[in-house]
């Protein structure tokens, strides 16, 4: 496991108020803030984390060089209460670099991870003073892993955060991990490169989209890899298919209730048509016996005529 000096700089800046992050870009970044801190500390107990912001009125640090999580929790919370104004990385990175300098253990390893969910600002956006921050770090040897989301997300290959990232990144020890709007960014960074190491798995195992960047996601369903939290992801490969049976389920009621209130208008109508049948049937069973009146009207007619015939008959025979 790594022994490391790691100086957290987190985004307080206006932006983080949005909720597109559950419950809220600043709420998701400071339980991110506090799983790093957990994988850190647990990794190696020499390992130390402090925590700075970046917006606000300038940069400010919170907490220096400390094994506590309850300290940085305090400090988190002293972050929330001071949100607003625009964030400054270039003056955020050379003061954590000073903080990392000044640590007790000399043995420890400088790293920085930066929070960035607001729109570059600045010198953040300026390609070449990016690279001059990065060249100073990497002789330094301060590694360095950006964490963008929100504003924060680049769409262009060749911004000035990449940019940076390639120049500061000394054999595969900086990071650029994108998180997209809708993802939970403890779990993103957790299966991300940037932890991979305190994890105990190789760095080269853990990277999913070349030497020195990762999207986050990565090819792998979920964007989490089964082979480094096969746990994770088969939690969600089984909430997804529990989500799937749940939606054919209901799917399968709402065209049951179709079928049923189309075939409802059809029992009444044959229930009718069964009505209207027996007196269909009356009337041809009165034409039928009116019919058969008739008949036997002609038959009486018939007879009479016959009778009186005969009577004649031997009424002459007599004479």
């Amino acid at each position: 496991m790594p022994l490391e000096a790691t100086m957290v700089i987190i985004d307080n800046s206006e932006y983080m108020r949005n909720g597109d992050y559950v419950p809220s870009r600043f709420e998701a970044q400071a339980d991110a803030v506090s799983t790093i801190v957990q994988t850190k500390i647990d990794s190696n107990p020499e390992n130390t984390v402090g925590v700075m912001t970046m917006a606000h009125k300038g940069p400010e640090v919170l907490v220096t060089h400390s094994k506590e999580l309850g300290q940085v929790i305090k400090g988190l919370h002293t972050a929330s209460l001071n949100m607003g104004g625009y964030i400054d990385i270039p003056t955020a990175i050379n003061i954590a670099q000073l903080a990392l300098k000044h640590r007790e253990n000399k043995n420890l390893r400088q790293r920085i991870i930066v929070f960035v969910g607001s729109p570059l600002q600045g010198g953040a956006g300026d390609e070449r003073e990016m690279v001059k921050l990065a060249k100073k770090l990497k002789k330094n040897n301060v590694a360095v892993d950006l964490i963008v989301f929100g504003d924060g997300i680049e769409e262009d290959e060749s911004s000035a955060l990449r940019v940076f990232i390639e120049n500061v990144s000394s054999a595969d020890n900086s990071h650029l991990v994108s998180v997209p709007p809708g993802s939970h960014l403890s779990d993103m960074i957790i299966s991300s490169p940037v932890l991979a190491e305190d994890r105990g798995i190789p760095p080269g195992a853990a990277a999913t989209a070349g030497p020195s960047t990762t999207s986050g996601t990565g090819d792998f369903e979920f964007g989490v890899d089964p082979n480094l939290d096969p746990e994770l992801a088969m939690a969600l490969r089984m909430s997804m298919e529990e989500e799937r049976a749940r939606q054919a389920a209901e799917e399968q009621a709402r065209q049951a209730n179709t079928t049923a209130s189309q075939t409802t208008p059809s029992r009444d109508g044959a229930t009718g048509g069964t009505q209207q049948a027996p007196a269909t049937s009356e009337g041809r069973d009165v034409d039928m016996e009116g019919e058969d009146d008739e008949d036997l009207d002609e038959e009486e007619a018939i007879a009479r005529a016959i009778e009186m015939s005969m009577k004649q008959d031997q009424e002459e025979q007599k004479k």
